[in-house]
């Protein structure tokens, strides 16, 4: 599957990074464009075309008082937020038709004993991906920068599993979004090991709207577990699948973004990406 711009993802994780790393320095054009080996000029055109806007419109996305906004602007239910969105047309939801299916107990207890498990390699925006499925949908989908680190960490997720490396529809209608492609979308089906507990945690990252953020005591309190909150931020960081159930737009109710599974850079960068669509398709 080509994936439009993947080859300057790493470039521009680099430079966010940098930029974050120095932001009281205030660094400009030229500093960063030379810390990751690109003329002014040339890193200016390759940032705005990945992201659509210039690199100092993108960090102001990243910035703590953006965040704070958006987390204000939302204070009704992420739920209600979510459908009263849906419902103006804007067609960003995709998440909500992503349905959730948790395996068996016997299953989960099991180590996927006997499931059988395919597995491929693809590219997207944000870096290189695993994604995996079973004949019941996606139960893996991570960053990862080495193969073979990758698949182990497949592995011990079900230890007791049959992998085969193939692609399969479920894969297939789950990296279309990776093109901006949701045609698909309401066909995506994951199958989840986990607890009751994390999957309705998850369930309820789903309905997060792109572009926007939550916390985790605006999650515990989704979940009617007010007082859940590290609970909650446990569940969270153990999340199997990214982008599909969004973890990243969870954030620390300072609005500073926290850490990440697959790396705090690489979630400023989806963050910052998602709120830059947004505001363009407004």
């Amino acid at each position: 599957m080509e994936v439009e711009n993947h080859f300057d993802y790493k470039r521009i994780e680099q430079a966010i990074s940098y930029i974050r790393t120095h932001f009281k320095n205030r660094p400009n054009l030229e500093e960063v464009a030379e810390h990751v080996h690109l003329s002014p000029y040339h890193f200016q055109r390759i940032f705005k075309k990945w992201a659509g806007v210039s690199p100092k419109k993108f960090m102001q996305y990243l910035s703590t008082s953006y965040a704070k906004k958006i987390l204000k602007q939302n204070e009704v239910s992420v739920a209600e937020t979510a459908y009263e969105i849906g419902l103006s047309g804007t067609g960003r939801l995709h998440d909500l038709f992503i349905n959730i299916e948790g395996m068996t107990p016997g299953e989960y207890k099991n180590g996927a004993r006997q499931i059988a498990i395919n597995y491929s390699f693809a590219k997207s925006p944000f870096g290189d991906i695993l994604v995996a499925s079973t004949t019941k949908g996606i139960c893996h989908l991570a960053f990862f920068n080495d193969h073979t680190e990758a698949f182990e960490q497949l592995q011990l997720e079900f230890p007791n599993a049959i992998f085969k490396q193939a692609k399969d529809q479920h894969q297939d209608n789950a990296l279309l979004i990776f093109n901006n492609d949701w045609s698909q979308i309401d066909k995506i089906k994951l199958h989840l090991k986990g607890t009751p507990f994390q999957l309705k945690v998850w369930e309820t990252l789903i309905k997060i709207p792109s572009g926007n953020l939550s916390t985790y005591g605006k999650i515990a309190n989704e979940i009617d577990h007010p007082n859940a909150s590290r609970a909650v931020g446990t569940a969270i960081s153990e999340n199997p699948i990214a982008i599909l159930i969004p973890c990243h737009r969870v954030i620390r109710a300072t609005g500073d973004f926290g850490e990440y599974r697959w790396g705090k850079h690489r979630k400023s960068v989806i963050i910052g990406r998602e709120a830059a669509q947004k505001n363009y398709l407004r």
